[in-house]
């Protein structure tokens, strides 16, 4: 444990001390959000810098990549080198991919290709999930259908069907939850440290006792807990698109490699989550339009419509994804799902609750 703390200290460090240079040089090269270009979803009133994510990324790297170097014993318990290399290279193209969308706004189906790969080579490191545990006692095993590729040496590199297109399609799932919850100052950046902060807490107990995947997390952590200084109402830089993606990818491989604990995941950002899914089954099956439209229909711009504050919003968020936390490091598989149940019907009467009152807002 206080190796954990000590390292989710160092990458906050880190993050505090070169955001200020990753700030200057976005203005440097007028890599900014300009809210006169799109003001009807921006909630920021003048031009704030991009590129935010790698100050975010660079104290992961750092941390980790020192972490290797000087005492592999500390990463090498249950973590394979071979996944934290994938990870570093995986976080690393979706940098890449963000930085020439944020500066050259590319557009989404071509965006899509650096998530996209960004996942491939996380589950060629080594990422997967085998097996999923059922509410109701036992387990769904997902390694039955394996599909050899290639011998390298003395081994043999597989296809797990199941178990990696469940952990493609949850990655991708991730990473766009947190792409498009990414609409307020410190919102995104608060929900992944909240919830990489549970999934440290969730390592260092006595039934998953992983303290390596408990260092991963609490850097994780650190490094947006440091960024929020300066991505805090009103942020003087943003996540950029290569943060607010790197933010789904981090919670998404840190909830496999503890266990598979993706329901703990789930409930720490059910909320973005339900978001997603709303606005994916509106846009396919009521309005039709293209699930790369932009619009303000999203739950806190929805917030902001019905009368809260940018502040209130995102307080709100960060204190569901927290309280859910302390639901899944309570309760097992059986309770996590009742819990997710009860959110999702929860949510659905605030959906309800919130469209009346833009309603009540709009006729006055």
């Amino acid at each position: 444990m206080i190796n954990a703390v000590f390292a989710g200290l160092a990458a906050m460090l880190i993050v505090l001390l070169i955001t200020p240079l990753v700030r200057r040089l976005a203005w440097h090269y007028h890599i900014v959000d300009d809210p006169h270009c799109d003001s009807e979803r921006r909630a920021h009133a003048k031009p704030t810098a991009l590129l935010g994510g790698w100050a975010v990324w660079l104290a992961i790297v750092v941390i980790l990549g020192g972490l290797m170097l000087i005492n592999e014993d500390l990463l090498a318990s249950y973590l394979k080198k071979e996944l934290i290399v994938g990870m570093i290279l995986a976080s690393g193209v979706l940098m890449i991919g963000g930085y020439f969308d944020d500066r050259y706004r590319l557009s989404p189906y071509l965006s899509i290709w650096f998530p996209v790969a960004a996942a491939i080579i996380v589950i060629a490191s080594g990422v997967g999930i085998n097996f999923v545990t059922r509410p109701w006692g036992g387990v769904w095993r997902l390694d039955s259908w394996k599909i050899a590729l290639f011998h390298f040496g003395d081994a043999t590199y597989f296809f797990n069907v199941w178990a990696d297109i469940l952990v493609f399609f949850w990655l991708m799932g991730m990473m766009y939850t947190t792409k498009l919850l990414d609409g307020l100052d410190g919102l995104t950046s608060g929900v992944a440290a909240i919830g990489a902060t549970t999934l440290a807490a969730l390592s260092l107990t006595v039934v998953v006792h992983q303290p390596d995947t408990a260092l991963v997390a609490a850097v994780v952590a650190g490094s947006f807990l440091g960024f929020l200084y300066y991505n805090w109402f009103p942020a003087a830089i943003f996540l950029g698109e290569s943060g607010s993606l790197l933010a789904g990818f981090m919670l998404g491989v840190l909830a496999i490699i503890a266990g598979g604990k993706i329901a703990t995941t789930l409930l720490v950002i059910g909320l973005p989550v339900f978001d997603l899914a709303w606005v994916v089954a509106r846009r396919l099956f009521w309005d039709h339009t293209p699930l790369a439209l932009a619009d303000r229909k999203h739950l806190h711009f929805r917030l902001l419509d019905a009368g809260l504050t940018p502040r209130q919003t995102v307080y709100f968020f960060w204190s569901l994804s927290a309280a859910l936390g302390v639901v899944a490091l309570m309760f097992q598989t059986r309770g996590k799902l009742l819990a997710f149940l009860l959110f999702i019907v929860m949510t659905s009467f605030l959906a309800v609750f919130i469209a009346r009152a833009q309603r009540k807002v709009a006729a006055q």
